[in-house]
C-alpha cells in the first residue's frame, strides 16, 4: 500500500510517496500549476492510479493562530475537486472497479520552514531550494501522517 503526500503551491504542487510498508516518505516530484492549481488534479489522479495509492494526505495551510485563511480554503477546494474526480476516474486495472483512496487534510503550519531547514542541513544550495521546496514540504506532510498513523496503531 502506498500513500501520497501533496503540498499545494501557487507555482507547483509538490508530491511525496511512501514506501509500501508505510514507514518512510520520499520526494516524488512537482507538478507545474501555471497559476491554476485546479489543473493539477488530473496529474495527481494519474499518480494515484500509477502508484496504486490507498491514501492521499493534502497539506492544510492554517494560519499560525489556527484559523483558516485563503490558502486553507484553496486547499479545501482542491481536495474537494480531487475527491469528486476520484469517484469518476480511478479504477482497479484488474477488476475495473472504482477504487477510492482515503483523502485527508493535515495541518501543515511551519512545514515550509522545516523543509528549508532540512534542505540546508543536507547542504543543498539555497538557490536550488525553490525548485525543491514543494516536494520537500510534501515529504514532511506525508511523514507526519505516517508517523501519526503508526503511533495510533501502537496505542
Amino acid at each position: 500500500m502506498t500513500w501520497l503526500g501533496v503540498d499545494l503551491g501557487n507555482a507547483r504542487v509538490g508530491l511525496a510517496l511512501s514506501d509500501p510498508e508505510e514507514t518512510m516518505a520520499h520526494p516524488a516530484g512537482n507538478i507545474q500549476a501555471y497559476g491554476d492549481y485546479l489543473m493539477t488534479v488530473d496529474d495527481v489522479l494519474d499518480v494515484i492510479e500509477d502508484e496504486h495509492v490507498t491514501r492521499v494526505v493534502v497539506g492544510l495551510p492554517l494560519e499560525l493562530d489556527g484559523r483558516e485563511g485563503p490558502s486553507a480554503r484553496k486547499a479545501r477546494r482542491w481536495t474537494s475537486e480531487l475527491i469528486h474526480a476520484l469517484g469518476d476516474e480511478v479504477r482497479d486495472p484488474a477488476s475495473g472497479i472504482n477504487v477510492m483512496p482515503d483523502v485527508t487534510l493535515l495541518d501543515e503550519r511551519l512545514t515550509t520552514v522545516d523543509s528549508h531547514r532540512m534542505l540546508f542541513d543536507a547542504n543543498v544550495d539555497s538557490r536550488k531550494h525553490r525548485a525543491m521546496i514543494d516536494q520537500q514540504s510534501a515529504v514532511v506532510i506525508l511523514q507526519t501522517a505516517l508517523d501519526s498513523a503508526r503511533q495510533n496503531e501502537e496505542q
